[in-house]
């Protein structure tokens, strides 16, 4: 590999626009945004960013303050940078400067953020998010009271919309998301003249009532499953293939990897991969998870080690692998989902783990 890289991650971008297209297509006439924290779920922030203002998206969902400032100078400037978590103490003036939008979560956020739109003598925007039953991010019911007197009483703080996070939308049946619709549409009640952002990936498969004007998948995009138990409706965005770095044959009882945990019952034709924990290759597919060649399933034996894995090739002619040969762990063969249902994960787990030592390709 003349990169120097031990495989090579590709992004598909083009099925990131259709992903983009189909999510929109289904929440119209609400807009869609795109949520690109966690530098797009591993895939790259500003790659993917770009090419979906490129396709009309307008809103972009980051988690911290320090994505928002990265993400800022890659869009132009009639691009929305929202932050989920809010504002840290100390972050207020440069995130007014930079024109990003916090997302409130509590008082604290609200009062900081009111007295820094008085220090400018400007006023500044702002996202209400309200806790509706997850109980993780958002104004608390108990508060609410005290925020809708706060926001009739001072005129500080342009608010754009308010939004609430669903917990179980990947799940239809679960009756959380009828209790949080329920909530949701109190908190509406409380506070009319704002528009209402809801729907995270599972949401927009739960129907117009979870829409809102504001709909803001992430997984989807990036070609997770946004519900379980169903096909998923998404296009795969990742590609990863691995180089092979050596092969061995071993007879009945070698021991193979870190513990010798794994012990051959026969004659054994293996091969060392090049990427391991380290690399976004979760240990706990060790004995469990698998990658392809050709579209044979070759599983993994033995510990996944920081650096390696090792497979069973002996399903394979002799000689159709080799030092130097490519490996399928994603693609046309093992889905994201696959992959993190062996390794006991999620696929959100997974994206977020590639490594960097692959050479990144976007097409």
């Amino acid at each position: 590999m003349d990169s120097g890289a031990c495989g090579y991650l590709t992004v598909d971008l083009a099925a990131l626009s259709r992903n983009y297209d189909k999510l929109s297509a289904i929440v119209a006439p609400a807009k869609t945004a795109a949520v690109v924290k966690a530098d797009s779920y591993g895939l790259g922030a500003n790659q993917v960013s770009k090419t979906l203002y490129g396709r009309g998206c307008r809103h972009f969902f980051v988690a911290h303050f320090i994505e928002a400032l990265r993400l800022r100078p890659q869009l132009a400037g009639d691009a929305a940078i929202f932050v989920l978590n809010g504002l840290l103490p100390g972050n207020e003036a440069t995130c007014a400067d930079g024109g990003i939008v916090p997302v409130i979560n509590s008082l604290d956020q609200l009062q900081q953020w009111s007295q820094t739109a008085r220090s400018l003598q400007r006023r500044l925007p702002a996202v209400l998010q309200f806790d509706t039953g997850m109980s993780r991010l958002g104004i608390p019911p108990e508060d609410r009271g005290v925020v809708a007197t706060h926001l009739q009483t001072s005129d500080d703080i342009d608010i754009l919309f308010i939004m609430s996070h669903l917990a179980s939308a990947d799940e239809v049946g679960n009756e959380q998301n009828a209790d949080q619709l329920a909530e949701m549409r109190r908190v509406a009640a409380e506070f009319p003249q704002y528009d209402v952002s809801f729907a995270n990936s599972g949401g927009i498969f739960l129907g117009g009532d979870f829409h809102g004007v504001l709909a803001r998948p992430g997984i989807a995009l990036y070609g997770g499953a946004p519900t379980g138990g169903v096909a998923n409706p998404m296009e795969a965005v990742v590609r990863l293939d691995v180089a092979v770095v050596q092969t061995r044959t071993v007879l009945e009882g070698a021991r193979v990897g870190y513990g010798g945990v794994h012990v051959t019952k026969g004659r054994t034709r293996l091969a060392t991969i090049a990427a391991g924990y380290a690399d976004g290759l979760p240990r706990s597919l060790s004995d469990r998870g698998a990658v392809y060649y050709n579209g044979v399933r070759l599983p993994i034996v033995g510990r996944v080690s920081m650096d390696s894995a090792t497979i069973d090739i002996s399903a394979l002619p002799e000689g159709a692998l080799s030092f130097g040969s490519m490996v399928e762990v994603l693609g046309d063969h093992q889905t994201v989902d696959d992959l993190a249902r062996d390794a006991g994960l999620i696929s959100y787990e997974i994206l977020t783990s590639l490594g960097h030592r692959f050479h990144r390709q976007y097409r």
